[in-house]
């Protein structure tokens, strides 16, 4: 099997497919890489539950500023004509159905777009945050997971997830480090594959069945 893809492999992945025009909102975490991958050919305008439309990459070391930052607390930049506004009409863009992407991370996943990514077991005073309206407000929910499996070995994609929901049937693509898989009427599609993984070895790493699509893609780690 060719190496794992890394967290910006899968950014870069996952920034190929966003489409010219599309307002996407990117999660805390992992997802937040995208920004440094999308196209310089195609605008998408990525947007903060705190209040920012037009949000940048990251700005470069000892450029930050404390009073520029996302949901969660990192510092950005913000484009030219980026727009800043209250936290209630930011949840309002959401609630209305205005943001095309939300990008989020994932404990687990389910076979039918289930969602799990705010609590753990034992975890201490988890709170869901913005992330159960992204999931109903957003026309489309894409997971990123660094990792397949989790640490314990277990699978992170499985039938049905054990942890507490986030949101019912709302994801429609998964990215990780071995695979693309999309969320279908007829279970999970698998798109694009690790280049030198078989299909039984990706099937082993989850917890539901898989079907592959024809001419399915083989992917590369970088060489970084």
């Amino acid at each position: 099997m060719s190496k794992p893809l890394s967290p910006d492999d899968i950014a870069a992945r996952v920034a190929e497919d966003l489409p010219d025009g599309a307002y996407v909102n990117l999660g805390i975490g992992m997802p937040m890489r995208v920004a440094e991958f999308l196209p310089p050919d195609r605008e998408c305008v990525l947007h903060s539950e705190n209040g920012l439309l037009g949000m940048g990459p990251a700005p470069a070391p000892g450029a930050e500023s404390p009073d520029l930052i996302n949901a969660g607390k990192q510092p950005v930049t913000v484009l030219a004509g980026g727009a800043f506004f209250h936290h209630a009409d930011s949840f309002a863009m959401i609630r209305g159905g205005h943001i095309d992407v939300s990008i989020l991370g994932a404990y687990q996943v389910a076979a039918n777009g289930d969602l799990a990514n705010w609590a753990l077991p034992g975890a201490k005073a988890p709170a869901v945050g913005g992330a159960m309206d992204l999931v109903a407000g957003a026309k489309q929910v894409w997971v990123m997971l660094a990792q397949q499996v989790g640490k314990d070995g277990a699978p992170r994609i499985l039938e049905r997830c054990s942890l507490p929901l986030t949101g019912p049937a709302c994801v429609d693509r998964i990215y990780t480090d071995l695979a693309v898989l999309e969320i279908t009427t007829d279970g999970l599609l698998v798109t694009d594959l690790l280049e030198g993984l078989s299909e039984a070895e990706l099937q082993a790493t989850v917890g539901a069945p898989l079907r592959f699509a024809p001419g399915c893609r083989r992917l590369r780690a970088s060489a970084a």
